[in-house]
């Protein structure tokens, strides 16, 4: 598409609106249907399912992680359409795009409900004053409940505060992956128009000020060729490349000075460069070298920056050191401290919920966000970029009140389970001083269950939860809000095997060690002392000895040892073992491994922590 044309586009009207919903009920398979229905995709181009869930996690785990934008041309009207994260842990990026826009979508599955995530990405949309408009999708479902659903929404409405004009919302009804949708469940499935033409009708165009180039930096990215992006909407003025801007900070100190080098523009899934952005574009600008997200980009006259919205404090925090292990730097490029520093603090730039602190021995960062899956997400991606890292115990963010008093998260979860698990549910939710609001039939012989738990008391539950209901259990969580400290929660009941040497595990030593308790390594894995190797049937820790061998006689030969059977290894993923270990444990990555390790590998000293530890208290 040529610069001349892109150009004459810029004169249509146009409409800025972000697609809000729960993980999994169809945002980004959404943005597919609308894409092809405008044409945006050229014909003959091939493109994945998904195809706006880029990051290779995001596929892998079917969520969508980072917000993006892509833009689409209906009619006379160019639509610019923001895909943001459904998961409550990315909410960083929910807020900060909810400031772009005019209007969202509010994409609700027809058999669940409203969730968790719909409430939080609904209460954000609320706030920003938006009018969203209510889509009720997958109506195809067998066990679809459209019209009850529905109800539900408008009493999520009512119960978040939503004003006269927010609750008078339109609705649609269809099925994004069959790619239709209408006014009625029943409606004629005639293609995505009726959606599209009603985002014209009811999303007011962008509204802009007079005055000088103004733009918030809502998201941040690296280009290998462009250097350093920022993306947001233009507030006021118009940009051009080669134009001297200036980064102002929240506060208004002047971050920077720099001359634009590129103004991006969103066309279906590619950005193209365009010879202008006008108020009330979403465009892309680079050549700056140090101006972040929450930064106001703006003309050299400009002094006071654009307002940025309070982003939610973190509630979880772990810590970050390196790898100190006998293995270290075998699997791994990149094990100094120094570059996991630069790793994290370039992560913080771009990500407003995370906040990073460094240790007094700067071998150690302190990382705290909004939950354990944003943080499993970053160690998941630092490890395929070749880090080397151990994490400690997540740890909740506490905070005290007016009055001194300890405050600590509260998350309302969401089950939905089988009848016959119902009463485990509750008893492990509530042995974890969790507190039942809400029981009720979700059909289908299941049962939705609500609690409101403190954020520690999760820490580790989800792996319980599948083993507990045979793994039909969905468990959902958002955060609540912060209330008195509940007391002690039970910890892990069980303690842990530990390796007394170095070396490869014996088959032979594995089948003898299988009473003691649960192994986590196969044959052939190279242990260490202090790594754990498999948790205790009992509560307290015991050192073993996984490299002993059958002693031979000329009776006895080595080959009788191929003939052991063994119970295959208990494997972790990330998340389980991040929320499996204990105070005085951690978790060792690697980019080929996980393995679990005492802090202290030496016995010794390890006791004498112990002993030090219990005259202390």
């Amino acid at each position: 598409m040529g610069g001349a044309h892109i150009k004459a586009l810029m004169t249509k009207t146009l409409r800025n609106i972000a697609i809000i919903a729960h993980v999994d009920h169809g945002k980004t398979t959404l943005i597919d249907v609308l894409l092809k229905s405008s044409g945006s995709f050229r014909e003959g181009l091939r493109v994945a399912e998904r195809a706006m869930d880029s990051n290779a996690l995001e596929r892998e785990r079917g969520i969508t992680i980072l917000a993006k934008v892509t833009s689409l041309v209906w009619n006379d009207a160019r639509i610019n359409i923001v895909d943001t994260p459904g998961h409550a842990d990315f909410g960083g990026e929910v807020e900060r795009i909810l400031n772009m826009v005019d209007g969202a979508l509010l994409l609700v599955d027809a058999a669940e409900g409203p969730m968790p995530q719909t409430k939080f990405v609904l209460t954000k949309a609320l706030a920003a004053g938006l009018k969203p408009i209510v889509v009720i999708n997958k109506v195809d479902k067998g066990d679809a409940r459209p019209d009850y659903v529905l109800n539900e929404v408008f009493d999520l409405f009512a119960a978040l505060g939503a004003s006269e004009e927010q609750l008078d919302f339109p609705v649609l009804y269809g099925s994004a992956k069959q790619g239709w949708m209408a006014e009625t469940p029943q409606g004629q499935h005639q293609g995505i128009d009726a959606l599209l033409d009603l985002v014209v009708r009811h999303v007011n165009a962008p509204t802009t000020e007079e005055g000088p180039f103004r733009m918030l930096a809502t998201t941040l990215e690296a280009d290998p060729f462009l250097g350093r992006i920022l993306t947001g909407r233009v507030r006021s003025g118009e940009i051009k490349p080669g134009q001297t801007v200036k980064a102002l900070s929240r506060k208004g100190d002047v971050v920077e000075n720099f001359r634009v080098s590129k103004v991006l523009a969103f066309r279906g899934l590619e950005r193209q460069p365009i010879d202008k952005g006008e108020a009330g574009d979403i465009v892309a600008l680079a050549g700056m070298s140090e101006a972040t997200v929450a930064d106001t980009l703006a003309d050299p006259e400009v002094t006071t920056p654009i307002a940025a919205h309070p982003i939610d404090p973190p509630t979880l925090s772990m810590s970050f050191r390196i790898n100190d292990g006998p293995l270290a730097g075998r699997e791994g490029s990149k094990v100094q401290s120094r570059v996991i520093r630069e790793r994290l603090l370039r992560e913080a730039e771009g990500n407003v919920a995370l906040k990073i602190t460094e240790s007094t021995d700067k071998d150690a960062f302190e990382v705290a966000g909004r939950g354990e899956l944003q943080l499993a997400i970053l160690i998941e991606t630092m490890r395929r970029e070749g880090f080397e890292l151990t994490i400690g115990k997540p740890r909740v963010v506490n905070r005290t009140d007016e009055n001194g008093e300890a405050l600590e998260p509260i998350e309302e979860v969401t089950v939905d389970v089988d009848d016959e698990f119902s009463g485990v549910v509750i008893d492990k939710l509530s042995t974890r001083r969790g507190e039942m609001v809400q029981m009720q039939p979700s059909g289908g012989g299941r049962t939705r269950i609500v609690f409101y738990v403190p954020t520690r008391g999760l820490i580790g539950y989800q792996p319980e939860l599948l083993s507990d209901t045979r793994g039909t259990a969905i468990m959902n969580r958002v955060f609540h809000e912060w209330q008195p400290w509940r007391g002690e929660i039970p910890s892990r009941q069980r303690g842990v095997l530990i390796s007394n040497g170095t070396g490869a595990a014996v088959p032979y030593a594995l089948f003898n060690l299988q009473d003691r308790g649960s192994m986590m390594i196969g044959p052939g894995e190279a242990v260490y002392p202090g790594m754990i190797v498999g948790e205790h049937s009992r509560g307290n820790d015991l050192e073993v000895n996984v490299l002993k061998g059958k002693q031979l006689t000329n009776i006895r030969s080595a080959g009788k040892d191929d003939a052991v059977l063994l119970t295959p290894p208990l494997k972790l993923s990330l998340e389980q073992a991040l929320s499996y270990i204990a105070e005085d444990e951690l978790v060792e990555i690697t980019p080929q491994s996980i393995r679990l390790r005492k802090a202290i590998l030496d016995p010794n000293d390890r006791k004498r922590a112990e002993r030090n530890k219990k005259d202390a208290a």
